[in-house]
């Protein structure tokens, strides 16, 4: 019986990879996993993985583009790196609410600073200056100010009033960003989903940015919505 080997690409974070690589090397099931090494992919490169876990591309374009091909070889990637270019925040949040999803409000905003090259006569179909007036009247303050194609709580900035919000503004460069109305939780929980049938609402601590093990930390009610939630958008 052939070996199937499962590829990880990972960044700085320790908990979960080698946890992941150690349980499925202990099962000694006929599938091994390890770390991925690469470093100039050749456009026909077979790829020895069945499947590649992806943790990190969205950060890295190599990567990304290694994973394209790979996906061409015949790997399974896990999360699609195709999806990744229509993975932004406001293109999330104006898609569940077409599906009938609560989402906060949220406006994209242009970028605040653009690489050289472009020059006030590029941007002529702009309006300018912003009108911050009619943006927080829709969203509301407080508010999160945080890039739209951003993750692991970089770049993210709540604000409280308009001041604060264009200072925080001011600091984005030629990042995009979302302004989205700020909600007041009581719980937050995050989904695992692994196809579009397996999911497991966690409960996760924003705070010291972790998840915590309690089994029974939804009601029966909202445990099933969230999961109705989570199944119509996968």
């Amino acid at each position: 019986m052939s070996v199937k080997k499962i590829g990880l690409i990972v960044g700085r974070e320790w908990s979960f990879p080698p946890a992941f690589i150690e349980e499925v090397n202990g099962r000694n099931a006929g599938v091994i996993a390890e770390y991925v090494k690469m470093g100039g992919t050749r456009m026909d490169e077979p790829c020895e993985y069945s499947v590649l876990i992806d943790r990190i591309s969205h950060e890295i374009p190599y990567y990304r583009a290694y994973l394209k091909n790979a996906m061409l070889q015949g790997a399974y990637c896990i999360n699609n790196p195709f999806w990744w270019s229509a993975d932004d925040k406001f293109f999330g949040a104006s898609l569940i609410t077409r599906m009938g999803i609560p989402s906060p409000k949220t406006i994209v905003l242009p970028m605040k600073a653009y690489p050289e090259g472009v020059v006030s006569e590029s941007l002529r179909n702009l309006n300018y200056p912003l009108d911050w007036d009619a943006i927080v009247a829709y969203t509301g303050l407080p508010a999160i100010l945080k890039d739209a194609w951003g993750g692991g709580w970089k770049n993210v900035y709540k604000v409280n009033t308009i001041d604060e919000l264009i200072r925080a503004y001011d600091e984005t460069g030629t990042l995009c960003m979302i302004l989205q109305e700020f909600i007041e939780f009581d719980q937050f929980v995050r989904c695992i989903c692994v196809g579009q049938t397996n999911i497991m609402p966690i409960k996760y601590d924003p705070k010291n940015r972790r998840y915590i093990v309690e089994h029974e930390h939804l009601s029966p009610e909202l445990g099933d919505q969230i999961v109705s939630y989570a199944r119509q958008i996968n």
